[in-house]
């Protein structure tokens, strides 16, 4: 659910609130900051807007070209979530790692590395699960390969991987292999 928080600005929050059937975000009006971070720790889709700029925040709209139709701020507070929403989608985050999909690189510590999809396809499957991923699982999940092909293809880029993540970032645990599989660290490494 998208939570619209307008902030210090009642007469706003009445307009919108007498029309808000319509909207596909909740309306809520806040006046106290304490209040404000609490409301916000348990949101996770939220924008907060206002006619002033009280914080530094991110998801903070400051509402201050007016006059202004409701269909157009209608309009701009719409445009504001999805661009939350692409924002949020986009990123992944691993430990101490954070992976863009839109520009597929992975970001720790101000360093950045480019990885193809496979890679990244690779990763992020690791990482969804709490057990060692074997060669087979892999080649059926992230290349779509039939198990009875002899390949080396997962080797070969857990190989690539691993030595990506030792140049770039000097971690040589992130990818761990065993017995039954592969899997991503659980711990932090640095």
């Amino acid at each position: 659910m998208q939570n619209l928080l307008i902030y210090k600005y009642n007469s706003l929050y009445q307009i919108l609130k007498e029309i808000d059937f319509d909207f596909n975000f909740k309306v809520n009006f806040i006046d106290n900051e304490n209040f404000l971070n609490e409301k916000i720790i348990n949101l996770d889709n939220y924008l907060i807007l206002s006619n002033k700029k009280y914080f530094n925040l991110s998801n903070f709209i400051v509402l201050n070209n007016l006059p202004i139709s409701i269909l157009k701020l209608i309009e701009k507070i719409n445009i504001e979530f999805l661009r939350l929403q692409f924002s949020n989608q986009s990123e992944v985050k691993i430990n101490d790692y954070t992976i863009d999909l839109n520009s597929r690189e992975i970001i720790a510590f101000n360093k950045r590395v480019k990885l193809t999809e496979k890679e990244i396809n690779t990763i992020i499957y690791l990482s969804k699960t709490d057990k060692p991923v074997d060669s087979d699982e892999l080649q059926k999940k992230v290349w779509s390969y039939k198990t009875d092909i002899e390949t080396h293809t997962v080797e070969t880029h857990i190989y690539r991987l691993r030595k990506k993540f030792l140049n770039t970032f000097n971690d040589n645990k992130f990818i761990i292999s065993g017995k039954n599989g592969y899997q991503i660290n659980k711990k932090p490494t640095f």
